[in-house]
């Protein structure tokens, strides 16, 4: 009997130092904060919070013009309901890029003391805020190449990061998500139907999407619509596809 009690203590004392790991991605905490500041502009306010000491003071500062300068654009153009408070935590315990869950974006100081000019993950990770699509709203691939397409329309130094949408080739298709559907997507607004990236949100948020309403919309399946872009998938504009300095299979909210 006296074994098996000590077991039994072993094991909760087990659960419970994984319980303390495994901490709820809004616990923040304040026993490893090294600085946090507010700031309130436009009717938004900003919360960061740091969790490293060396944390670099202009990239800082570039994260936070790049938040007051582009979401309460995307808020005016998807989501005036969205958040009016979002909190960024440079997270050493975050081992990927960045990943936003409710208001909440955790930023890899690794990946930004490597990639500074990466400055438009700011403006990825804030549209995932902007988006708040509820479980069940439909396929990821379509939240993560809204997303980038956002991105593509209103990042403040995409060349910087040597960051742009990616020339067509065969292999790809438009489940790929990220660059490879917000090219696509943006392919649809200038060809196809002017509108389609707002629809195709608006339909994610309400749980209103459905495969139906990419033919609802245009008069054909996504599938038709991929054939006749792999067909003549060229842009206007002139755009020229940069390389990308982010590493495959890299996580961004995601």
């Amino acid at each position: 009997m006296q074994k098996v009690f000590f077991t039994g203590i072993a094991i909760l004392l087990s659960m419970c130092a994984l319980a303390q790991k495994q901490e709820p991605w809004d616990h923040i905490g304040t026993e490893d904060v090294v600085s946090r500041d507010s700031i309130t502009q436009q009717g938004y306010t900003l919360i960061f919070i740091s969790k490293v000491p060396d944390f670099s003071q202009e990239v800082k500062e570039r994260m936070i013009r790049t938040f007051f300068r582009v979401y309460p654009v995307q808020a005016m153009q998807y989501n005036p309901a969205t958040r009016k408070k979002v909190f960024f935590v440079i997270d050493p315990a975050y081992k990927g890029v960045a990943a936003t869950s409710g208001g909440i974006v955790r930023y890899s100081p690794v990946w930004l003391a490597q990639h500074p000019g990466d400055i438009d993950v700011v403006t990825h990770e804030v549209m995932h805020i902007v988006q708040a699509y509820p479980p069940g709203s439909g396929p990821g691939w379509v939240t993560e190449g809204i997303a980038d397409y956002v991105r593509y329309k209103l990042g403040v130094d995409n060349a910087g990061a040597g960051w742009s949408l990616p020339a067509f080739s065969p292999g790809q298709r438009y489940t790929d998500a990220y660059r490879v559907t917000a090219r696509f997507l943006e392919w649809i607004e200038q060809r196809v139907h002017k509108g389609m990236v707002k629809e195709l949100d608006a339909a994610m948020r309400s749980r209103s999407y459905e495969d139906a309403l990419w033919k609802k919309l245009t008069g054909k399946s996504v599938d038709e619509l991929w054939e006749d872009y792999a067909a003549a998938p060229a842009l206007s504009g002139g755009m020229e596809a940069a390389q990308d300095k982010r590493q495959p299979g890299n996580k961004h909210g995601e």
